[in-house]
C-alpha cells in the first residue's frame, strides 16, 4: 500500500517538474506545446476513489498553473479529465476486469485500448485548456489546429514514455 502511494507521489512530482522545468521552457512553436503532466492523472490506479482523483487533479493543475502563470486554466482542464476518467475507463474496458491496484497503462490495457484512452483524455484536456486560454471565436481555425498539434505532440510523448518505462523490464 505505502509503496503504491509513494510511487504515485513520485510520479506526480516527476511529471510536474518535467512539465514546468523542461517542456514549458522548450519552444517548438507557438502552435505546439505538449502537456506531459496529465500522464500522472491517466496512470493513477483503477481503484483510486473519485474524491482522491479529483483532489489530485486539482493539486496537480494548481501547481502547473502556479509555475506557468496561467491562472487556473490547467487546473480546470485537469479536473475535467479526472471527472471523465472513470466513465471512460469503464467504456474502454468493455466489462474486462483488472486488478484494482493496476494502473491503466499500455501493458495492462493493451496498446490499442491505451492509445484510445490516452487520445480521448488528451483531446478533452487540450480542448478545454486551449479554448479557455484563447476565449474568442475569431481565430477558431487556428485554435483547432493548435488543439490538434498539441494533442499529437502530447500523445507521442505519452506513448514514448509508456514504451520506455512500462516495457523496460522485458
Amino acid at each position: 500500500m505505502n509503496n503504491r502511494i509513494t510511487k504515485n507521489i513520485l510520479r506526480f512530482a516527476l511529471f510536474l517538474l518535467l512539465q514546468v522545468l523542461l517542456i514549458d521552457r522548450m519552444h517548438i512553436s507557438s502552435m505546439v506545446t505538449p502537456y506531459i503532466y496529465i500522464l500522472a492523472i491517466l496512470l493513477l490506479p483503477f481503484n483510486t476513489p473519485k474524491w482522491l482523483l479529483l483532489m489530485s487533479a486539482f493539486i496537480l493543475g494548481f501547481f502547473v498553473d502556479i509555475f506557468s502563470g496561467t491562472m487556473g486554466l490547467n487546473m480546470a482542464a485537469t479536473v475535467l479529465i479526472a471527472f471523465v476518467r472513470p466513465r471512460l475507463l469503464n467504456s474502454i474496458a468493455f466489462g474486462q476486469s483488472f486488478d484494482s491496484d493496476d494502473s491503466p497503462n499500455m501493458k495492462v490495457l493493451g496498446a490499442d485500448r491505451f492509445i484510445s484512452y490516452a487520445l480521448i483524455m488528451i483531446l478533452i484536456h487540450h480542448t478545454a485548456l486551449i479554448l479557455l486560454e484563447v476565449f474568442r471565436w475569431n481565430e477558431f481555425g487556428t485554435t483547432l489546429l493548435r488543439i490538434f498539434y498539441c494533442s499529437v505532440a502530447t500523445l507521442v510523448l505519452v506513448v514514448l514514455t509508456q514504451l520506455l518505462f512500462v516495457f523496460r523490464k522485458e
